[in-house]
């Protein structure tokens, strides 16, 4: 994959992500890029949710878009 087809992929999955997590600015997806595992830290931040639930929220979202969290 060269760097156009990944970043491609990366603004699909931005894209995917605030339908997801409306409440998430560009600011927090910005530093995101290239650190999935930060994900679930933004949201319960932005949400005020249990750690646990987030990664539960992140966790159903990597498998609904597998084929685009792969290519992350």
């Amino acid at each position: 994959m060269n760097k156009d087809q990944a970043a491609g992929g990366w603004k699909e999955l931005k894209g995917k992500i605030k339908q997801q997590w409306g409440k998430l600015t560009d600011d927090d997806l910005t530093v995101l890029e290239g650190s999935a595992d930060e994900l679930s830290g933004k949201i319960q931040k932005r949400y005020g949710i249990a750690k646990e639930e987030a990664e539960k929220q992140v966790k159903t979202f990597r498998d609904t878009n597998s084929d685009l969290v792969s290519r992350w």
